[in-house]
Formats: C-alpha cells, sequence, structure tokens
C-alpha cells in the first residue's frame, strides 16, 4: 500500500482517481486549489468526496496570483467559450501552468506527510489542447520533484498519472465499475446552478457517458451536437 495526494478538483476525472486509488488499498490525502476559477463550486464537489470516504482533505487557496494567470476565460471576465473541446477555440481556457502549479504545491504536502508520491488524473482526451496533460510533462515533473527536493524526498517518490494514455470514456467506465457517486462531480466551466451543456468540458462529459454505454445522470441546459475538428 502506498500513500498519495491526490490532486482532486471535483469533476469526473479526480474523482474516479480517488475511489480507484482506495479500491487498490492505497492511503489517499486529497487536494484541491482554489486559484479564483469561476466554477469553483467544483470544489464543493470535491468536499463531498473527501466527507463521504472519510478523507483528508485540504484546499490550498492560490486566489493571490488568479490576477497573474487571467489570460485564461476561467479565470478572467471573459466568457467560456462554447463548442467541441477539441476546438481551438478552447485554448481561451487553458490556464498557464495550471497542473504544474497544483501539483507543485502537491509535491510540497506529500513529502511533508512523508507520503509515496502524488497522483493527477491527466488523461488522453486533454493531450490535444492542455500541454501541462501530455505524458512528456508527467515525465519532466517527475524528474523535477527529484532534483527539486533532493535529500527529502525519497528514491520511490512519483507524480502517479494512470489515466495519462487512456480516454476519458474509459475512465467513466472505471468509475461506473466503482459505484462512482456521479452526482458528486463538477464538469462544467461556467459554474451556474447546473452544468450549462454547451461548453467544451460538459460536451466531454456528454461524449464520455455516451462513449462509454452508461446512463448520463447529469441535468444539463442545453445539449447542442458538436463535430469532432481533429
Amino acid at each position: 500500500m502506498s500513500h498519495f495526494v491526490a490532486v482532486v478538483s471535483g469533476g469526473m476525472d479526480s474523482t474516479v482517481l480517488v475511489y480507484d486509488l482506495l479500491k487498490q488499498g492505497h492511503e489517499v490525502s486529497m487536494l484541491s486549489v482554489d486559484y479564483g476559477q469561476k466554477h469553483r463550486k467544483e470544489l464543493d464537489h470535491a468536499r463531498r468526496t473527501a466527507a463521504k470516504n472519510g478523507l483528508r482533505h485540504e484546499i490550498a487557496d492560490l486566489t493571490g496570483i488568479t490576477q497573474l494567470i487571467s489570460r485564461s476565460t476561467l479565470t478572467s471576465d471573459a466568457p467560456v467559450p462554447d463548442g467541441h473541446y477539441a476546438e481551438d477555440n478552447m485554448r481561451q481556457t487553458v490556464v498557464p501552468n495550471r497542473n504544474s502549479i497544483m501539483l507543485n504545491v502537491a509535491i510540497g504536502w506529500a513529502i511533508t506527510l512523508e507520503a509515496d508520491g502524488v497522483a493527477t488524473a491527466v488523461h488522453s482526451g486533454d493531450h490535444y489542447i492542455y500541454p501541462d496533460c501530455r505524458p512528456e510533462f508527467v515525465k519532466a515533473l517527475d524528474r523535477l520533484a527529484g532534483v527539486a527536493c533532493e535529500g527529502f524526498i525519497a528514491d520511490e517518490f512519483a507524480v502517479f498519472a494512470p489515466y495519462v494514455n487512456i480516454p476519458k470514456d474509459e475512465i467513466a467506465r472505471i468509475g461506473n465499475t466503482l459505484d462512482v457517486p456521479w452526482d458528486d462531480t463538477w464538469s462544467c466551466y461556467k459554474g451556474g446552478d447546473i452544468h450549462c451543456g454547451s461548453c467544451g468540458t460538459c460536451f466531454e462529459r456528454r461524449e464520455a457517458f455516451t462513449l462509454a454505454g452508461i446512463d448520463d445522470p447529469t441535468p444539463y441546459a442545453a445539449t447542442p451536437d458538436y463535430a469532432d475538428p481533429r
């Protein structure tokens, strides 16, 4: 059994990761990050997952840097774009260096806890738009942790990304077998009362359930059809 600090946004992928790690017998501490995102209600969903599983859950308040990463529509007054999640306009939702920032905070906490590593739910479906979701990023961060924390980090410490080479629908299938309560997850970048159904993350969520052959319990304000531009 290993002890992982899991970075959990409150979305589908990171929530499945928590249940997956627990099923495998690992100890899990959860880290979420408030970086001033419009959809910070996702943090409430992460809290639900922690409470239901009796896990320690910390929320790192990084709202002090929101203005420094305000190029993204997630951290500025600019509207979140609608469309397929692989369309070029989804680049507007990229928060500069977001995963690196969050995972480096997680690494610091993991070393403090003397944990065996950090876990992230980045997956292949995000490779097209988000460079910090790719295998090259995970490998580079793993090397960086060893260099930056030399003398304080265990030799076996690892940045664990079990989904980095699989699509989101496969993550949905994994979650389905683990009986993940999908109502405890939030995907929409607009952060309204219900999922908007038209932003890239809503479309990706709907598509994942469809491709996985799983009933989608999520209420959406709209359900437009978008063609994959790739």
